[in-house]
């Protein structure tokens, strides 16, 4: 039998190596991965908090930081859908220094996804690949890439700490299956690719839950199957508005000539929405308790259903 001093040391040098190990498999897989990882930087219009001097309501260009995954030879980018939403303009810069031009052609607000095309697609650049989010369990060991704060191309690992199946849960922000993760995840990181120890991407980055302000431990993200179902199989579509579902408390404070409805917030440029006609809000209000912007086109039905404020179901 060995020595019980020798057997400690042996499992410490056995654990050094293993750690080791690990910590060079990560190098290696960052440098496979991060160049497919880019940084969107989009513009959008939004309206200033005050009134100015004459008592007029400006607007003002407000910047924005989200990430995202190039997916293939296309130019065809995932990333989280309030990061483009209502963007009048996103810039996408990859690590080697590109920069190419997106247009939004495809978002699900409700499950947090978009899809983005990039003008022209980067041909010095291998796509990520996207793995299946059923082999995933819980404990597996995960990396995300991102810009958090705006400190590009920054790499967090973590572990898989929880699975929700929020797609039919009413109070939940995002309605889709999602990865609870204990990586660390702020404000840049949202679009984000989540990837396996095969480097491959298995969720979209989507919010955090915390007290804070930053990080505490509980970040989220879409599952790729999901992502897939959402994006390709039902092929959302993008309008380029955002919007409020009204109570029938709010629509009555509002003078809506029914119970409900969607008051549309924001309008992208260029969108579906803008070229349909629908004018954005510009009035800041608390109505009923509820702080929105007021003074834009409110949307009563849609193919002849009634938007009724249990629009998101139970």
């Amino acid at each position: 039998m060995l020595p019980t001093t020798f057997r400690l040391l042996l499992l410490l040098s056995l654990l050094g190596a293993s750690v080791q190990a690990t910590a060079h498999d990560f190098r290696k897989l960052f440098a496979k991965t991060d160049p497919s990882v880019v940084l969107l930087y989009t513009q959008e219009r939004g309206v200033a908090s005050a009134v100015d001097q004459q008592g007029r309501i400006n607007e003002v260009d407000r910047s924005g930081l989200g990430s995202g995954v190039l997916i293939d030879d296309d130019g065809h980018v995932l990333t989280a859908a309030h990061v483009v939403q209502t963007a009048d303009s996103i810039e996408a810069h990859f690590a080697d220094g590109t920069m190419v031009t997106a247009t939004v052609i495809g978002s699900d607000p409700e499950m947090d996804v978009a899809l983005l095309v990039l003008d022209p697609a980067p041909t010095n650049i291998a796509p990520a690949k996207l793995g299946d989010s059923e082999d995933v369990r819980v404990g597996d060991q995960i990396y995300v890439i991102g810009a958090p704060y705006g400190l590009s191309h920054s790499f967090s690992v973590g572990h898989i700490s929880g699975r929700h199946n929020n797609r039919t849960n009413s109070r939940s922000s995002v309605r889709a299956e999602v990865f609870q993760t204990d990586a660390a995840i702020n404000q840049g990181n949202s679009g984000g690719p989540m990837f396996n120890r095969k480097g491959e991407v298995i969720g979209i980055v989507s919010h955090i839950r915390t007290q804070s302000g930053g990080s505490e431990g509980l970040g989220f993200a879409v599952t790729i199957n999901d992502v897939i179902e959402a994006l390709f199989n039902r092929r959302a579509v993008w309008s380029g508005m955002s919007g409020v579902v009204l109570s029938p408390t709010l629509a009555a404070a509002l003078n809506v000539p029914a119970e409900s409805g969607f008051l549309v917030q924001k309008v992208a440029a260029n969108s579906p929405a803008e070229k349909a006609g629908l004018r954005a809000s510009k009035v800041p209000a608390t109505v009923a308790g509820v702080s929105l912007l007021i003074g834009g086109d409110v949307i009563l039905s849609l193919a002849g259903v009634d938007i009724t404020d249990n629009l998101m179901g139970d």
